[in-house]
């Protein structure tokens, strides 16, 4: 099958199905909490710690299959990998609005970590239509769509969840419908037919798709940034919600539009502040102002006690928007163009481990610190794992630019 031509709009058709699949994705994360409240009897501490277990469940998943959908990718091309991806989400989305038990949550996000590999694909995507100096620019623009999703989605999400704890999650299945159509209709192949090459099992696998790296040494230091940076970005998707209910006393509607507030700021400094640090100050220096600004947000969060203290430290936390798409663009000017796909995969791997790792840890940090026999009272607790761990990041990320200098 020949590809279709991409065109000069195939960046902005994957921009739009990220954009698509991020608000679906946001829809329903103000009312997790409740759901899973409503579902076990257990107050917010041990809600927490079932929601940390159902991250773990869909990371685990997704670390095993990811790097099977991102050969896939190589194989088949990027447009029916990220259609099934699609709609496997919309399939979750409608599993969880029907769950009579915790055990169909758990399966539903099990089903969507299978074959959610909708970010790796639309980030090959890129890789394919981006000329190499602008890859960091455009990798900041799918966080952007990212973040635009996420201004839409947990706004909706919040007014939704007034109505009832499930029904975002049908709307969230109805966008993820939408997006399968409109990528039938409208998205195109990238990946050129000289470009494809046979799939292999030995690289289709978790350990196959991590020893991708081994392949290519130069990128092993930025490998080392990625997990670091990732375990303390996975901190706030993990407890925010529950850190807010908690801390604040947040209704959904609230939740929602901090994590609204959350999606301007990634916008601006996935759009504006990236062009502006690659041109000034290169890919490196980008990625390390991110890194250690966003360790000060997330240590500034851990303390707030007020709604305004809150708002002041998602600010510079935002900032680590500035380090994975520097450092994507690092490593993908690394490799050969019929191996992107495969490096996605493997990035996404490698992000699938601090995913099964971080909510186990975030969250059980958080239930330790909360509950009501703990030895001490500390909500910021996994805030305060995740600034450390940020700026572990940051001394990676400065010794690999020595190194490579």
């Amino acid at each position: 099958m020949t590809a279709r031509k991409p065109g000069r709009h195939a960046l902005a058709f994957v921009l739009v199905t990220i954009l698509i699949d991020t608000i679906g994705f946001g829809i329903i994360i103000p009312v997790i909490p409740e759901l899973i409240m409503e579902l076990s009897g257990e107050p917010i501490s041990a809600a927490a710690g079932y929601g940390g277990l159902m991250l773990f469940s869909f990371a685990a998943a997704h670390f095993v299959f990811a790097p099977v959908m991102g050969n896939l990718a190589d194989r088949f091309g990027r447009r029916p990998i990220l259609l099934i991806s699609l709609l496997a989400l919309g399939v979750d989305y409608l599993i969880m609005a029907f769950a009579p038990s915790l055990f169909w949550l758990f399966l539903g996000r099990i089903f969507a970590g299978m074959f959610g590999a909708t970010f790796a694909t639309a980030n090959a995507y890129v890789t394919d239509v981006s000329p190499p100096e602008k890859r960091a620019q455009n990798f900041g623009l799918t966080g952007a769509a990212w973040g635009l999703g996420f201004i839409i989605g947990p706004v909706i999400g919040g007014f939704l969840g007034e109505l009832g704890p499930r029904i975002p999650f049908f709307a969230a299945a109805s966008i993820a419908f939408i997006n399968v159509a409109y990528g039938f209709l409208v998205l195109p192949e990238t990946l050129k037919d000289k470009d494809r090459r046979t799939f292999d099992w030995k690289r289709a696998n978790p350990v196959g798709a991590l020893a991708h790296f081994r392949a290519y040494p130069v990128l092993l230091g930025l490998a080392g940034a990625t997990i670091l940076f990732q375990l303390a970005h996975d901190a706030n998707p993990a407890v925010f919600t529950y850190f807010a209910i908690h801390q604040f006393g947040w209704s959904e509607r609230e939740i929602g539009f901090a994590l609204g507030f959350v999606g301007v700021t990634v916008i601006f400094s996935q759009t504006v502040l990236i062009r502006w640090t690659v041109e000034k100050f290169g890919e490196v220096n980008s990625a390390f102002i991110g890194l250690t600004v966003a360790a000060v947000g997330f240590a500034a969060l851990g303390m707030a006690t007020t709604t305004w203290m809150a708002y002041l430290a998602l600010i510079p936390m935002a900032l680590m928007g500035l380090a994975m798409p520097a450092i994507r663009s690092l490593m993908a000017a690394r490799v050969p163009d019929n191996a992107q796909g495969e490096l996605q995969g493997a990035l996404s791997s490698l992000m699938g481990l601090t995913m099964i790792a971080a909510p186990l840890l975030m969250t059980q940090l958080f239930r330790t610190f909360t509950a009501e026999d703990a030895p001490l009272q500390l909500p910021g607790a996994p805030y305060f794992a995740a600034a450390f761990l940020m700026i572990s990041a940051a001394l990676v990320l400065s010794r690999y630019a020595r190194n490579h200098s």
